[in-house]
C-alpha cells in the first residue's frame, strides 16, 4: 500500500473494527461490530482504511462475488478527516483491486452526495433503491433456530451472481424463514433490526414470510428495497412501513441485472 502525508492508506486489520464501527455509528448507520467483522472475514484483502497518525480517518470496502460482480460498501470518512480527498483515494484503490482481480461488473448504492463522486470513477446509473422503516421497541432480532439445505438456490438468479457465502454468514447469525423457493434473513443492527436479504418466485410466500418475521419482533425494522419492484412496494405499505431514505443503485464495467422481481429486500447497502 501506500503512504503519504496525506495518511497511511493499507489493509484494514481486526484492531480496527471497533474503530470502524465508530465511523459508521457516528455516521448514523445501522451496522453492528458483527457486520463489519463479517465484512472483513468475507474480503480481508478488500477491506482497506486510510490512517492518520495512528488513528483511523476512513474506510472503504469491496466485497467479490466471483468474477462477475464486487460490491463497494463502507464509504467512510472520520469528519476531522473530511476534504481531503480519502474516499477518492480509498475508491480508486478498491476498482484498482477488482480489476486486478478481473471483476465484470462493480456495483454499489449511492447518496446523492456521494454520485459525483461515483460518476467521476467511471459509474452510471442503473436504478432507484430504497430505505423504508417501520416504528418499534428496540433492534433486536431473532429467527428460527432451523435452517435447511440450499435453501439459498435462488438468489442467484435473482441477483445474477453468486453470494452463497454472504447468505451462508448471515444464517450463522439468524437462521432463515422459509416458505416455498423463498427465504427471508434477519438482523439486529445498532439503530433497529434489519430485514434482508429476502428473494423468493411468488409474491404470495415473500408475503407470509415478511407477517411472520414483522409478528415475531417488537423491534424497530429498516428494509432496503428496489423501488422498481412494485410488489414489494406494496407489501412494506401493507406492513406499515415508509420510504426513509433515496439512493441510487450504480454499476461500472459489464451491465449485470438478474431476476429483480424476486429480489424483494437487499441484504444491505453495503451487501447489495
Amino acid at each position: 500500500m501506500t503512504a503519504s502525508s496525506q495518511g497511511k492508506l493499507r489493509r484494514l486489520v481486526v484492531a480496527d473494527l471497533e474503530g470502524a464501527l465508530q465511523l459508521s455509528t457516528h455516521a448514523g448507520w445501522n451496522q453492528t461490530l458483527d457486520d463489519w467483522r463479517m465484512l472483513f472475514e468475507l474480503a480481508p484483502d478488500g477491506c482497506l482504511a486510510i490512517e492518520v497518525e495512528g488513528e483511523l480517518a476512513a474506510t472503504t470496502t469491496l466485497l467479490c462475488y466471483g468474477s462477475c460482480l464486487a460490491w463497494v460498501g463502507m464509504v467512510l470518512t472520520k469528519e476531522k478527516f473530511q476534504g481531503r480527498g480519502f474516499a477518492r483515494r480509498l475508491l480508486s484503490e478498491v476498482l484498482k483491486l477488482a480489476d486486478e482481480k478481473k471483476i465484470e461488473t462493480v456495483k454499489l448504492d449511492a447518496t446523492d452526495q456521494g454520485k459525483p463522486l461515483y460518476e467521476k470513477s467511471g459509474f452510471r446509473s442503473e436504478q432507484p433503491v430504497e430505505r423504508w422503516a417501520r416504528t418499534g421497541i428496540g433492534h433486536e432480532i431473532r429467527s428460527p433456530n432451523v435452517s435447511p439445505t440450499k435453501w439459498y438456490e435462488v438468489d442467484c438468479a435473482a441477483l445474477g451472481a453468486d453470494r452463497s457465502e454472504l447468505l451462508k454468514k448471515l444464517a450463522e447469525r439468524n437462521a432463515p424463514w422459509i416458505a416455498e423457493r423463498s427465504f427471508l434473513l434477519g438482523r439486529s443492527g445498532t439503530k433497529t433490526g434489519y430485514l434482508g436479504p429476502c428473494v423468493g418466485d411468488a409474491p404470495h410466500s415473500v408475503r407470509l414470510l415478511i407477517e411472520r418475521f414483522v409478528q415475531s419482533t417488537k423491534a424497530a425494522i429498516s428494509w432496503d428495497l428496489l423501488s422498481q419492484n412494485q410488489d414489494a412496494v406494496a407489501i412494506a405499505k401493507d406492513f406499515g412501513f415508509a420510504p426513509q431514505r433515496h439512493l441510487t443503485r450504480m454499476v461500472r464495467g459489464k451491465d449485470l441485472r438478474g431476476k429483480e422481481s424476486s429480489v424483494y429486500a437487499l441484504a444491505g447497502f453495503e451487501f447489495g
